[in-house]
């Protein structure tokens, strides 16, 4: 099994593909292939006619869109607690992943996720407020009906922590209003040892995408 993904500093679907991957447990061959470069544009093509990452390549079987692979995943590993065990909880992870993944078009285009940048202001501070709003409503009401499960939207990290972890960066580098129940969650998210060990790579890498950049 392979997984194609963009530069860790940037790409969040990336980001949200491979977290479910390490997460089913399964080993995989990591391949990047670093953004805006011509070596995407000649490699991305030959893997997939949609040309963007991620895609993930079992045997005979190619996979993109990062919620295609999440789901590709947890049917291929049942076991591995992708998605939460019990029917409605299971129902409302897909709905929140799903929202976000056709949505929140201000919030992903004006806030890119960006782990090399040095948490401030958004200079320009564009208005994605409802966005913003209703993210934060989400969390909250994942972790009210679950936090005597842990610390997690659904308790346990899931499939909606992987397709959240990279919004988690946003509202962090942007310094975007939380309250204090946002504000641990965030935390729980960034200590996860995966995201602990994205991030360590990310920092390591040397391309800077200019088009990500919030001065």
């Amino acid at each position: 099994m392979k997984l194609v993904i963009g530069n860790k500093r940037y790409s969040s679907w990336s980001l949200r593909a491979w977290l479910a991957a390490r997460l089913a447990g399964h080993p995989f061959e990591e391949v990047l292939v670093p953004l805006d470069t011509p070596e995407f544009s000649s490699r991305i093509r030959e893997i997939t006619p949609a040309a963007r990452v991620p895609v993930l390549i079992d045997e005979d079987i190619t996979v993109w869109d990062s919620l295609a692979i999440i789901e590709y995943l947890a049917e291929t590993f049942p076991r591995s607690g992708l998605w939460p065990a019990e029917r409605a909880a299971r129902a409302h992870a897909r709905a929140i992943c799903a929202e976000f993944h056709s949505g929140f078009a201000d919030l992903r285009g004006n806030y890119p996720m960006n782990l090399r940048r040095v948490p401030a202001l958004h200079p320009a501070q564009p208005d994605a407020s409802r966005d913003i709003a209703r993210v934060a409503g989400i969390w909250r009401d994942c972790r009210a009906a679950h936090a005597g499960e842990g610390d997690f939207l659904f308790g346990a990290f899931s499939a909606a922590d992987c397709f959240y972890a990279p919004v988690v960066s946003r509202f962090l580098t942007y310094l975007l209003p939380m309250s204090e129940v946002e504000r641990s969650y965030a935390q729980a998210v960034m200590e996860h040892p995966l995201m602990l060990e994205w991030r360590s790579a990310a920092a390591t890498e040397p391309w800077v995408l200019p088009a990500e950049e919030v001065d």
